[in-house]
């Protein structure tokens, strides 16, 4: 899905093919350099071979500084090979280390130390890729912007580190609610993006069915006494033409109606509690 991956692993795989092709170049020089020992040596044997009553036999006389060039030569032949297979094992190892840490510092500065997921400065490049990818299939796309009501008041009640585990609690809620195919983001301070990708708003409604559950349990376990934790999600769906920060803006007015909605709710089941104590109910 994501052109960044994609590349890394090319680039990664053209240069092992690379190595690959140094390995095989190896052994193919150390083969002919095989077979021109063995042609020298049936220079020698061969002519002085003759058949003698249905035998082969050999008489060879060889010099002494003919020997030792070839005992030199078979002995820098092995450590020539020896040496270059090592000098390749130590390239591959080197290019895979070298790999794997480029590809942390990459993740490292796409991801919320926080939250450990997604941050603003990757949704762009990572939104495109979603885009790309349901414009060329045809796909449905949805988007959710979501914020986590009256998160000051955590903050001002529990302090700035309780504030900071609501915020990875939250995260952790939200992404066990997508699939692993879906993207996570922490847009903002109390912010949440989550894209979901080959869905429609239909299908969007069942994530927020299963976020809303999620939440009731986190509520259930009395994380903060006093404290209700609330989630206000806007939907937009993508089609063809439409940009990211459209999305976004579409998301973000939908987000801040159903914001609305619940602090309406909210006042209405107020009153009716207000009027049911002063009535004795």
């Amino acid at each position: 899905m994501y052109k960044a991956n994609e590349s890394v692993l090319a680039r990664v795989g053209q240069q092992l093919s690379q190595l690959e092709r140094r390995d095989w170049e190896l052994w193919l020089i150390v083969s002919l350099t095989g077979v021109l020992v063995a042609a020298g040596l049936a220079a020698i044997l061969f002519p002085a071979a003759f058949l003698k009553h249905d035998n082969m036999h050999f008489e060879v006389t060889v010099s002494r500084p003919l020997a030792n060039g070839l005992f030199t030569l078979l002995a820098l032949l092995n450590t020539y090979l020896v040496t270059k297979r090592l000098e390749i094992r130590r390239l591959r190892e080197q290019l895979l280390s070298s790999t794997i840490q480029q590809e942390l510092i990459r993740q490292q500065s796409f991801t919320d130390p926080l939250t450990e997921i997604y941050n603003r400065r990757s949704l762009e490049e990572i939104a495109g890729r979603f885009i790309s990818h349901a414009r060329r299939l045809k796909n449905p796309l949805s988007l959710l912007l979501i914020d986590v009501d009256r998160f000051k008041d955590v903050n001002t009640t529990f302090g700035h580190l309780t504030g900071d585990v609501v915020l990875a609690d939250t995260a952790a809620l939200l992404k066990s609610s997508v699939r692993g195919s879906d993207a996570l983001f922490r847009y903002g301070g109390d912010e949440f993006v989550i894209i979901l990708a080959d869905t429609s708003p239909s299908g969007a409604a069942k994530v927020i069915e299963r976020i809303r559950a999620s939440l009731l349990d986190w509520n259930r376990a009395g994380t903060l006494d006093g404290f209700e934790l609330r989630l206000s999600i806007g939907i937009s769906e993508w089609s063809d033409g439409v940009t990211l920060d459209e999305l976004l803006d579409e998301a973000d007015r939908r987000m801040y109606a159903a914001k609305a909605n619940q602090a309406l709710d909210k006042s209405q089941t107020s009153i009716v509690r207000a009027a049911a104590k002063k009535l004795g109910l």
